[in-house]
């Protein structure tokens, strides 16, 4: 199967990327956006100065890893990334990413994550690995090598296909590999592109509104639809994998998909909700939505909470909270564009994955927003407020932060950056 993979990345790197793009723009995602990483998987606390090792393991044509080591060289920080692929294709072309940008901090290595080379010595604090394990025999093995690289209080960003926002993928695949025998991988792409152009109004896959990879390049299209190994995975296989190699999952992104309150607002069947746990409330809520087609989220060694949040409220902790927005490509501005809007309307609206939200958000929400830039504590933003509002209380800010804090924080839009212990 190795051999299989290899041979695909080979003629096909994943996904197809052009160098030269590097001096325009920086690709950002999730998981492994820095300040995402440190909220979800270091209490938001992380001091990324101190030295930081993170590995990307199947790093493909480098977007993790470029961001990751853009991001730590932005910070003026010591870290480091590692990447990892078998592809030599593929290495080649995140290099001249990484040449393009100037960025000496990262090691490249050619292996398997099954079996890493003698240079991927761990510990690392941190590992990316996102669209990788479903393509192993065995995703379980895949997960339990790379928790043996893991460092004791460390945590990974991970990334699976769910099955329900994918309808009409394995069905295609299924078709393809009935016709495909005996072709070469360029002749099976040529196959499934004249396939896809006679595909009836009634297929499952023309059907689906969120699967658009297979247009847009060979890379995508031999990804999606001609993989020699490919299953996609249900919230409750997510658990059982992750609990598995003896982690736990931290978060899921963006947190509202997986929550049924997001969909559910009739109280009598909310009641149903609040008797179930939080697996089986990420459950409800996938197969509700029908709509996930990919799981991002985090998972951790560490036994305490790993998660940012507004536990210390009531305390002097509390103030010293740093609010910031995640960081959105080419969305720099993207604080002055939200609270713009929350002041026409009050109202923030997103699309995640074809489901339309319209959220309302508190009175306060738009200049709690206007003030938040990354640097300002939660006690500099009450008093700035408070500077133009003499009556507002500290206990009317704070119940006004934590609902615009629940519901940008769902959308991940909102994270926390806390004092350094």
């Amino acid at each position: 199967m190795t051999d299989l993979l290899r041979d695909q990345y080979e003629a096909y790197p994943y996904p197809a990327r052009d160098p030269a793009d590097e001096r325009r723009r920086l690709i950002l995602g999730s998981p492994s956006n820095l300040p995402e990483v440190n909220h979800y998987l270091f209490a938001g606390r992380r001091d990324f100065a101190q030295g930081f090792r993170a590995l990307v393991g199947g790093g493909g044509t480098g977007d993790a890893t470029i961001m990751l080591a853009q991001q730590l060289a932005d910070a003026g920080t010591a870290g480091r990334v590692t990447y990892l692929d078998l592809s030599t294709a593929s290495r080649r072309i995140a290099e001249a990413r990484a040449k393009a940008r100037g960025l000496k901090n990262i090691t490249f290595l050619t292996g398997s994550l099954l079996d890493p080379p003698p240079e991927c010595e761990g510990p690392f604090d941190y590992i990316d690995c996102c669209g990788v394990l479903h393509h192993l025999p065995d995703p379980l093995a895949g997960l339990t090598s790379l928790r043996s690289l893991l460092a004791k209080e460390g945590g990974m960003g991970l990334m699976l296909y769910a099955p329900l926002g994918r309808r009409g993928v394995y069905e295609t695949q299924a078709l393809l590999r009935q016709i495909k025998k005996g072709d070469s991988l360029k002749e099976q792409v040529e196959m499934t592109r004249r396939l896809l152009d006679l595909l009836p109004e009634s297929n499952w896959l023309k059907r689906n509104p969120f699967v658009g990879d297979h247009q847009r390049s060979d890379a995508e299209l031999v990804d999606l639809l001609l993989h020699s190994q490919d299953r996609a995975f249900s919230v409750e296989e997510v658990f059982d994998l992750v609990a598995g190699a003896g982690l736990t999952i931290a978060g899921f992104i963006e947190p509202a998909r997986y929550d049924p309150a997001t969909y559910i607002k009739d109280p009598v069947l909310w009641k149903k909700m609040e008797k179930l746990t939080w697996p089986q409330q990420a459950a409800f809520a996938e197969r509700l939505a029908g709509n996930i087609k990919t799981h991002v989220f985090y998972v951790t060694t560490a036994k305490e909470r790993s998660v940012a949040d507004l536990s210390e409220r009531g305390s002097e902790d509390y103030w010293n909270i740093v609010p910031l927005f995640r960081p959105i490509e080419d969305m720099e501005n993207f604080g002055v564009s939200l609270a713009s809007t929350l002041r026409k309307s009050g109202f923030v609206t997103t699309n995640l994955t074809g489901l339309k939200l319209r959220l309302p958000l508190p009175r306060l929400a738009e200049l709690i927003v206007r003030h938040t830039d990354g640097t300002r504590s939660l006690g500099k933003i009450f008093q700035e407020l408070k500077e133009k509002d003499s009556a507002l209380e500290p206990v009317i800010f704070q119940n006004q932060f934590a609902e615009t804090y629940r519901v940008l924080n769902g959308l991940n839009f909102l994270l926390l950056k806390k004092p350094i212990s």
